[in-house]
Order: structure tokens, then C-alpha cells, then sequence
């Protein structure tokens, strides 16, 4: 896929798992929180049975037990966890201790100083996010770009889209573009939009090479 890594986030059906299976993004994001997106973990275990492995697993997560979580990636059900919650640093070290799983933290991000902050968190990776998340809301991608010299490796989400996903990457470098409300239609998944996407990061990064 390049450089820039993508993750496909809400996925409910299993022609979406087939569609990814197809395309090979990096990364297909379940949720587990409170969302029209969410799914039962007897759905998860379908999804898993047919997601071809070189795709991996993102549990979305609000405020969910450690334990719970822990146990999820430790069964190999889910290969990370994305946590939008208020979760503490030392919430996440007490699952960081029960797994070697990549765990990402999503940061609402309405100044400078949230990018900074979340720089304190014991994870793998960020996502710089509008609100809550899941909202394709755009934010000011500058407060990224003021902190360049204190970041973890990040995901890019709210309201990136396939027309300027390429400046999403060649202004701020994200370890990842994230989207899902962007590649739907009529609030399900598109297979044309997805396809769409991708392109236009295959595109953005022949620019910058």
C-alpha cells in the first residue's frame, strides 16, 4: 500500500470484510462502542473467521474494562486496540502489561495543546480525531503541524476524504490515514468509495517521492 498506511474504520457487513479482503487496506476497524456501527463480538468472531490475515484488526473501544480488552487481543481476535475513552496513562499500562498488542489513543484534538498532552500516553500510536470520533468532521489540521517536533507515530481521521487525503500526507506525514463515514453511502460502505480512497493515497505519495 506505501508508506502511508490505511484502516478502513465501521465495518458491519461481511461483503464489506470481502471488499477489504479484495483490496487489502492495512488495518479494518470494528466498533465496539455505543455507534450505528457497532458490532456484537459473535460478529466479530465471524468477521475474523473470513478478514484475510494480512489485515489487521482494530477493537474500537470507550471506556471499556482492560481486562476485557486484554482478553479480546490475547485470543487473537482482535490484533489492536483503539481507545477513545477517558482512559487514564495508567489505564493503559495496566493493559499494556496483559498484552504485547499495538494500542492506539484516539485525542480529540481543539488546540495545540491536546497534541502535545497526548504525547504522555503509554502507547504504540495516536489518532488525532474531531470529537469523539466516527463524525467525518474535519479539524484544524495546523495544531498537527505546530507540534511536529513532539509526536508518536499517528493516525490521521475527521473528515479526510479522497479529496485531500494528499494534503493530509504531504503536509503532516501520518503513519496512517483513517477513515469511515467518507466511504459510505446511505450510511454503509462503499466498495467504489473505498476503492476511490486508496487511490488517491497511491497517488499523493508518487507526488512526494
Amino acid at each position: 500500500m506505501g508508506n502511508t498506511k490505511i484502516k478502513i474504520c465501521g465495518i458491519t457487513r461481511i461483503c464489506e470484510i470481502n471488499w477489504l479482503n479484495e483490496i487489502e487496506p492495512d488495518y479494518a476497524g470494528f466498533v465496539f462502542a455505543k455507534s450505528r456501527r457497532r458490532i456484537t463480538l459473535d460478529e466479530m468472531q465471524v468477521f475474523r473467521k473470513f478478514l484475510n490475515p494480512k489485515i489487521k484488526a482494530v477493537g474500537v473501544f470507550v471506556n471499556a474494562a482492560p481486562s476485557l480488552i486484554a482478553d479480546l487481543l490475547e485470543e487473537g481476535l482482535l490484533d489492536a486496540a483503539q481507545l477513545h475513552g477517558t482512559e487514564t496513562p495508567e489505564e493503559i499500562e495496566m493493559l499494556k502489561k496483559r498484552t504485547d498488542k499495538p494500542v492506539i489513543k484516539a485525542v480529540s484534538v481543539k488546540s495545540a495543546q491536546d497534541v502535545i498532552l497526548a504525547q504522555r500516553y503509554p502507547v504504540d500510536y495516536l489518532l488525532y480525531d474531531w470529537g469523539k470520533g466516527g463524525t467525518g468532521q474535519k479539524f484544524d489540521w495546523d495544531l498537527v503541524e505546530q507540534c511536529d517536533n513532539k509526536r508518536l507515530p499517528f493516525f490521521m481521521a475527521g473528515g479526510i476524504d479522497s479529496t485531500n487525503v494528499g494534503e493530509v500526507i504531504r503536509r503532516l506525514h501520518p503513519y496512517a490515514v483513517d477513515v469511515s463515514s467518507s466511504v459510505e453511502s446511505q450510511g454503509k460502505k462503499d466498495r467504489e468509495k473505498i476503492l476511490e480512497f486508496i487511490r488517491s493515497v497511491k497517488n499523493a505519495e508518487g507526488t512526494i517521492r
